[in-house]
């Protein structure tokens, strides 16, 4: 069958190809880009002077497009940046927050990073969205969190690092590091495990929480000013250093019981603190009555040999004499405070000799009571 019978073409009538139907239109035609053209060449022909583009139109159109291109160097800096100007790429100033200019592009560009900003860094925990709660969550990250002590024990921290940009240091921060956020993170966890791995568990959970924070502060400013990454370090918080999940049940009986010691040593000692010095105080008083007594005794054993010697002396110019007086002097000092009844054994005698109570005349009557308020007292 020749082909003419098959449509005006060997594939048929219409616009077919070899192997059917060809494209068919979906929508409205393109549009035409020469058309455009043409349309605003009109409209700045309208605008210019004599409806055509003479030598003082394109010295106008010039300067107008001068004029955008220099307009176009004004920029903001927001309160919390800081402008960082570029002059062929290289770093030629800094400025403040507030309106600016530089040069226009291509000359100069400016970049305006967060210098001004205090950002936060959680270590070993990560907060995400709680589409439950409707939310933040925070979940932990046992791959940062957990350290091994000085003494082999492991414990799980949990700390926030506060940094900014350096005031100098805008221009490091933007050429020497690519990710600032992520080298701090680094450089943190890499300084809180030194700083853990040279101390023992039971100051860093207890009274060493600011000597460690210290430390891993010290540590991380040292090591980023050694990078030169114009990163200030503002501050390093503990959150929670507890031991490993799995085993604080038994690390918190261990911690009681420590308590409990330290409790029990601190009443033996104030009980102690308060015993020795009473116990000082009577042995220094026995030791002071002992002496008393003893000067004492001393005392009255030489005045008695003394005494001796002398009533001896007298004994010797007049024993008979001095025989008698003694006798007396001892008979008056035993018969003196003494109750005395005289017999008579006479023949006469009636073997009672009546006397007088001298002992109780002697005695003084007792007071007679006294009237007082109606009554007797």
């Amino acid at each position: 069958m020749p082909w003419k019978n098959q449509g005006g073409g060997p594939w048929g009538s219409g616009p077919k190809g070899p192997w059917g139907q060809g494209p068919q239109s979906q929508g409205p035609n393109p549009p035409d880009l020469e058309d455009y053209i043409r349309r605003g060449q009109d409209k700045i022909q309208q605008m210019l002077p004599g409806g055509h583009l003479s030598t003082m139109g394109i010295g106008l159109v010039i300067i107008a497009a001068i004029a955008i291109w220099l307009l176009s160097g004004f920029f903001r800096v927001q309160p919390d940046e800081l402008g960082v100007v570029l002059r062929f790429g290289k770093h030629v100033r800094t400025v403040q927050p507030g309106l600016n200019y530089h040069l226009p592009y291509p000359v100069e560009t400016v970049l305006l990073p967060k210098a001004l900003r205090v950002s936060t860094l959680n270590i070993g925990v990560s907060i995400i969205d709680d589409p439950a709660r409707r939310g933040r969550a925070t979940r932990n990250v046992p791959e940062e969190s957990l350290m091994l002590t000085g003494d082999e024990n492991i414990v799980d921290v949990d700390f926030t690092v506060l940094w900014r940009i350096a005031p100098d240091g805008v221009g490091k921060y933007l050429f020497n590091i690519q990710n600032p956020e992520g080298t701090v993170k680094a450089v943190a966890e890499s300084a809180m495990r030194e700083v853990i791995g040279r101390s023992e568990i039971q100051p860093i959970l207890t009274g060493a929480r600011n000597n460690t924070e210290n430390a891993v502060h010290q540590l991380m400013q040292k090591v980023l000013d050694s990078y030169g990454s114009g990163i200030q370090i503002q501050q390093v918080q503990l959150q929670k250093v507890d031991p490993p999940q799995q085993v604080i049940d038994s690390f918190r009986d261990v911690q009681a019981a420590r308590a409990d010691l330290e409790r029990l040593q601190n009443e033996a000692q104030t009980y102690a603190n308060r015993v020795i010095p009473d116990a000082r105080d009577r042995s220094s008083q026995i030791m002071q009555q002992a002496q008393g007594y003893k000067e004492q005794a001393v005392a009255e054993a030489k005045g008695q040999t003394s005494r001796f010697l002398k009533v001896y002396d007298e004994y010797k110019k007049a024993p008979d004499v001095t025989r008698q007086r003694i006798y007396l002097e001892t008979m008056e000092r035993v018969l003196g405070s003494s109750d005395k009844v005289i017999l008579d054994q006479g023949s006469n005698g009636q073997g009672v000799v009546p006397y007088l109570p001298l002992n109780e005349l002697n005695r003084k009557p007792a007071p007679a009571p006294t009237q007082q308020n109606g009554g007797v007292r």
